[in-house]
């Protein structure tokens, strides 16, 4: 009798045991989802950008004759990010300069006030912010899918299973050093 009983209490344990690493397993891969799923989100509003970035830069470009190297590497980088062959994490890189470069534009649209007045221009500019701003939310969205998933990569014992079955951490998004300090436009045409 109390063999069966010891018997039953490992077959117990160990069903117990293996539910819980399954339960762990799932968990892991929902997160991953999650991820795949939030940076959906930010791959369709970078497409609307994308969309955007040549119609910008064509009416930028005719006031903006000596930053043409600024333009030609903005154009550059929206060839790349929209060529299907980066992986996530280079496109979070690739985005980020892009972002950067584009800021820059929009800044040195300062000194060019026919430009500023320019009905195509205002309507571009418009959208353009509206993208931003849905970007900025759904950035929002995916770094948050991101840390929570992180962290059951890194946390104890979900990251046994992390290891087991090759979770490996995901970047965020990230504002660059140059984003965070005050853009100068005189130093732009420097």
């Amino acid at each position: 009798m109390e063999n069966n009983m010891s018997l039953y209490l490992m077959i117990g344990g160990t069903v117990l045991f293996v539910l819980i690493l399954v339960g762990m397993y799932n968990g892991m891969v929902r997160k991953r989802n999650e991820v795949e799923n939030s940076f959906g989100g930010i791959d369709a509003m970078l497409k609307k950008r994308y969309d955007l970035i040549p119609n910008l830069v064509a009416t930028v470009k005719e006031y903006m004759k000596h930053e043409a190297g600024v333009l030609g590497e903005i154009t550059e980088l929206r060839a790349k990010a929209t060529s299907g062959n980066l992986s996530s994490d280079d496109k979070v890189v690739l985005e980020n300069q892009l972002s950067s470069k584009m800021g820059g534009i929009m800044v040195a649209v300062e000194n060019y006030p026919d430009l500023k007045a320019n009905t195509s221009f205002l309507q571009l500019q418009g959208s353009w912010n509206e993208i931003e701003e849905q970007i900025s939310a759904a950035r929002r969205a995916f770094n948050s899918a991101v840390t929570i998933y992180n962290n059951a990569v890194e946390v104890f014992p979900s990251n046994i299973i992390a290891l087991i079955f090759s979770f490996k951490r995901k970047h965020v998004f990230e504002i660059q050093e140059s984003e965070r300090q005050n853009v100068s436009a005189k130093n732009l045409f420097s």
